[in-house]
């Protein structure tokens, strides 16, 4: 299973690049309504479990702690998603817990945010973010343009909040816990492989409070953030409706493999038409997916200036 659950929490945009002050920001002080081109959000959003970690995250703490090995839990949940009919995310949730108070262990919300800083990632990714808002930096031509970093996860949220690269993030969508409703702890949030696609829509609208509904209708020129501005970055199976939504809405994916292996699945993708490229999990500087990645930030930047271009003919061109 690729990636384990779902909720949400704020970031702070660490990589938004600062706006440059111009004429329509100047009319605004003087109180006429500021129009600008506004679509210059860009949008990275990842997988996390063998996306930018290589392994699951329950494996690097909780369930060692439990003396668990990992394959025979995975393969338990199997079991009793499929004797049970339940849905498999569900399913490890539960069996999480079941097996801890099992061994005598209360785990709470706090024990599984500590848990976060034995996270494994994969070689660059610490340095990804600040790696490519300085290309963002340095290539953008418009004025104003923006970086954000989006984790969609069927893993834990309280375990990513304890990594070290959680700040980096924007919002972070995964799967959590109640912890005060019940003596053992129950799925709040749960985030499916299909179920990601809501997030995309979420992240593309601009109505990240999971309070508010998507639903309805949001005419393409009013959401902050194109799909054609947007990367997703995913490893496997469980990101196809997440890639496929992506590029058929005209944005970007790249698929992940580990060093030595995973290719064939990853090349099964591109051969699909499900992702733009694919790459080894390296993130440092000089790697493939680097300079795969700023191939399409290039295009998305040259797009960001055409797109900019066209709005200011049509409002009559200066």
């Amino acid at each position: 299973m690729a990636e384990r659950a779902t909720g949400q929490s704020k970031g702070r945009d660490e990589d938004e690049a600062p706006a440059r002050e111009d004429a329509s920001a100047k009319s605004k002080k003087k109180g006429k309504p500021a129009e600008v081109f506004d679509k210059k959000i860009i949008a990275l959003v990842y997988d996390f479990d063998g996306t930018l970690s290589p392994r699951p995250m329950q494996e690097y703490s909780f369930l060692p702690q439990l003396g668990v090995d990992p394959a025979a839990f995975w393969a338990e949940c199997g079991r009793v998603a499929r004797a049970e009919g339940a849905d498999p995310l569900i399913t490890y949730m539960h069996l999480m817990y079941k097996m801890a108070r099992e061994k005598g262990l209360r785990i709470d919300r706090s024990d599984l945010v500590r848990q976060g800083a034995s996270v494994e990632l994969f070689p660059g990714v610490e340095e990804w973010f600040g790696a490519i808002a300085e290309y963002i930096k340095i290539r953008a031509e418009s004025a104003g343009v923006q970086l954000r970093h989006y984790l969609v996860s069927s893993g834990l949220t309280e375990i990513i909040e304890g990594t070290k690269i959680r700040p980096h993030f924007h919002n972070v969508f995964a799967s959590s816990y109640w912890f005060d409703a019940y003596d053992l702890p129950f799925p709040k949030q749960l985030i499916t492989d299909t179920g990601k696609t809501q997030y995309l829509f979420r992240i593309n609208k601009g109505i990240e409070d999971l309070g508010q509904s998507i639903n309805a209708h949001m005419a393409e020129d009013l959401r902050p953030i194109p799909f054609r501005n947007m990367i997703y970055f995913g490893d496997g199976d469980t990101d196809v409706p997440s890639m496929a939504l992506m590029r058929k809405s005209g944005g970007h994916a790249i698929a992940v493999h580990p060093e030595g292996g995973g290719v064939s699945k990853c090349a099964e993708l591109f051969r699909a038409g499900r992702v733009d490229f694919y790459a080894t999990a390296d993130y440092r500087r000089g790697s493939d997916l680097f300079k795969r990645t700023c191939l399409l930030l290039d295009r998305i930047l040259a797009d960001i200036r055409v797109q900019e271009e066209v709005w200011k003919v049509g409002k009559g061109g200066e």
